[in-house]
């Protein structure tokens, strides 16, 4: 067996039009845009209809040829084959098969490439001429029923996924909702735990560690008539349209503003950004760095006005991310972000029941019909008015720990 190389060409030879068509590795599997050249050359630099052929660079592997005359590039092999011996569509399903073992014998890392010194010592295995046939006869009968498997098979992973995602959203909501664990009266209600929240925010007026104005809490509470009421000072009005849904009566709604406030990151000017950590900077999170290729840069600590510790929650507050809901790091936070910052010290919310929170639809349908755009986002008074359902802390925890367990269970699936 013999690998003719096709040639190479300069830029300028390739053509847009011209006699001959110049197939190039890409125009096997993702490129519609061909070359021509007007080019005569030895017979062995064309592929003709039925040629088996060999891709070896990039996206590699075998093709039948079965177009016109045509002119192949280097990066692609003509493989001559004794055909008293095999049978061409046998060597191509041979080199299928071969193709993972060839991948780790390849070279090169953002570009594959299989070399000669590769493919020329492999073995291949050769019955006789006619079992090679009914090998071929039977791979070509059995071919449709794979690729129909594999679209089923596709079909249902896809389905699984949508499933999966589905019952995440369902369990999350019911989280939410105070459906997904038992009330027990002896862990007190929202309201005792509310008092708490409200005399450490006193206290902390008094220390000179927050404002005054975050005292201007509002109540709110569930009527004799069913309809839900605030007061805010004397002010008492009926926000029964507001209220997304029915909570268990151990717990509370409570506005966000009365107890989270939000704080923006900064933009620091590119011009300070290192790829690289060294002494005296610090990572600098942005929503890019949480996705699956993060590009993390670090800038001077000295400029990083807002900074993030383990564990706190962030916001993604623009463009397609508006939404999404991360855990932080320590490190400084950019504009396109904004970190969650509770109006008390003791642990009085349980940080994971507020990441739930900020991942279920009563959060995420809110965000967008409050941001003045995907590109816009929101500020921290687009915030203030979203209502938080309020469990005892004690069943916070236990809420957080049945949703675990449910979502491990399925994923495991």
């Amino acid at each position: 067996m013999k690998f003719v190389n096709g040639r190479a060409y300069k830029k300028e030879e390739l053509l847009s039009r011209g006699k001959y068509k110049v197939l190039r590795v890409g125009n096997f599997f993702t490129n519609n845009e061909w070359y021509y050249s007007d080019l005569e050359l030895p017979d062995d630099k064309y592929c003709y209809p039925g040629d088996l052929l060999y891709a070896w660079s990039a996206s590699f592997g075998p093709q039948i040829w079965n177009d016109v005359k045509t002119i192949f590039h280097y990066h692609i092999w003509n493989v001559k084959y004794n055909s008293r011996i095999l049978l061409r569509d046998y060597l191509f399903y041979f080199f299928l098969y071969d193709k993972t073992q060839v991948l780790s014998s390849t070279t090169g890392s953002t570009m594959i490439h299989v070399s000669m010194e590769n493919m020329k010592p492999r073995f291949i295995p050769i019955p006789p001429y006619c079992e090679q046939k009914r090998i071929v006869s039977k791979i070509n009968e059995l071919l449709p029923v794979i690729d129909k498997f594999d679209d089923v098979q596709k079909e249902l992973d896809t389905l699984n996924a949508l499933i999966k995602e589905s019952l995440k959203k369902s369990i999350l909501q019911e989280a939410i909702q105070g459906k997904l664990v038992p009330q027990i009266t002896e862990e007190g209600t929202a309201q005792e735990l509310l008092e708490q929240i409200r005399q450490e925010k006193l206290q902390l007026v008094k220390d000179g560690k927050l404002k005054k104005s975050a005292l201007t809490d509002s109540i709110i509470f569930k009527g004799d008539d069913n309809k839900y009421f605030e007061k805010i000072g004397e002010i008492e009005k009926d926000i029964t349209d507001e209220i997304p849904f029915e909570i268990p009566d151990s717990w509370a709604w409570v506005r966000h503003n009365d107890l989270f406030d939000i704080s923006g990151g900064s933009q620091p000017p590119k011009s300070i950004f290192q790829t690289q950590e060294k002494e005296g900077y610090i990572r600098l999170f942005q929503i890019r760095d949480y996705g699956p290729n993060p590009q993390p840069v670090h800038i001077p600590l000295s400029t990083a006005s807002k900074i993030s510790q383990k564990g706190d929650i962030l916001l993604a507050r623009y463009g397609a991310s508006l939404g999404k809901v991360f855990y932080a790091e320590y490190g400084a936070y950019n504009v396109a972000l904004a970190k969650v910052i509770p109006l008390y010290e003791s642990p009085l919310i349980f940080q994971k029941y507020i990441f739930l929170y900020y991942c279920s639809s009563i959060y995420q349908n809110e965000i967008v019909n409050r941001s003045r755009c995907a590109q816009a986002g929101f500020n921290k008074e687009d915030l203030n008015s979203l209502l938080f359902p309020l469990p005892p802390l004690a069943e916070q925890y236990r809420i957080v720990e049945k949703y675990e367990k449910a979502i491990a269970s399925i994923m495991s699936r």
